[in-house]
């Protein structure tokens, strides 16, 4: 079934104690599972899209919290420079891949040339037609050797984004995180909606998946996003014949008995009801 950010139901909400309980649980989960992937020189590649202000860096800063700060890089993505536009759009994404048994993390990425580039008219109709194509191939070519990949795409309805922005702008620790061309994108919800939801149409692959991430509750976007990744890590590796065990020689933490596959099942709290995202 195609999924479509029109049907995600952005009210589920977790409660601070279970948040916590959780989180200790699945960091120390992603421990392991960054040692697991260095054991079998696997690479794993994490990319991060999503409305401004969604939670991205939250969500990241808590993936990687407890990691081997050694095994993994996070590339933010911008604009092109110059030189880079010299070559094809996805030359620069090759240059930063991880090695075998690395983390590499995309905030924004090669899903760019659909989504801005789109909407701002930087790629013509032709180029990015054609690149849903041009990324599954080169997602193909990643899954089918020694990668694994995974691609969050994290929502947040008009109002919770527009408190966001105000928070920003009136703390001085957060106003850097806020731009003008975050307000002239706010704008443009609709169209980026829209050029989503095809992107999850013609891109959302088995072998790479797609995971719409609810946001409105921070708690919930960070822990869901570690129970997906820790889930989709621990299927790829079955598939290699290979089990997701406590490689790191130590006893499991109290509360680490259930796997991510079983903690995925586990159904959230909703927030009271409120107006879905509205479409202008």
């Amino acid at each position: 079934m195609t999924q479509n950010l029109n049907d995600l139901d952005l009210s589920v909400k977790l409660d601070k104690k279970m948040y916590k309980k959780k989180l200790k649980v699945l960091q120390y989960e992603m421990l392991n599972a960054q040692q697991f992937l260095l054991n079998n020189k696997i690479g794993l590649i994490l990319v991060f899209e999503g409305m401004d202000a969604a939670g991205k860096g939250g969500a990241i800063k808590r993936l990687i919290e407890r990691v081997d700060p050694r095994g993994y890089v996070v590339h933010p993505i911008s604009a092109p420079q110059p030189h880079e536009l010299r070559y094809n759009y996805l030359q620069r994404f090759w240059r930063k891949l991880p090695q075998h048994g690395q983390i590499s993390i995309f905030d924004r990425s090669w899903y760019g040339r659909v989504l801005v580039e789109r909407i701002e008219g930087f790629a013509t109709t032709e180029e990015w037609s054609r690149a849903y194509e041009e990324i599954n191939n080169f997602e193909k070519i990643l899954t089918s050797g020694d990668y694994i990949v995974i691609k969050f795409w994290l929502q947040v309805s008009d109002e919770e984004q527009l408190n966001r922005f105000k928070e920003r702008e009136e703390d001085p620790y957060k106003s850097w995180k806020l731009t003008d061309e975050d307000w002239r994108n706010r704008e443009k919800s609709p169209q980026y909606i829209e050029a989503a939801n095809e992107m999850f149409e013609k891109t959302d692959k088995k072998s790479a998946p797609w995971v719409l991430v609810p946001g409105d509750d921070k708690q919930y976007a960070r822990v869901q996003v570690l129970q997906e990744t820790l889930a989709h890590i621990e299927r790829e590796a079955k598939k290699r014949g290979l089990h997701l065990t406590n490689v790191l020689g130590k006893a499991h933490l109290e509360d680490a008995e259930s796997s991510s596959l079983e903690l995925l099942e586990e159904k959230p709290k909703k927030q009271k009801p409120k107006q879905k995202q509205k479409m202008k």
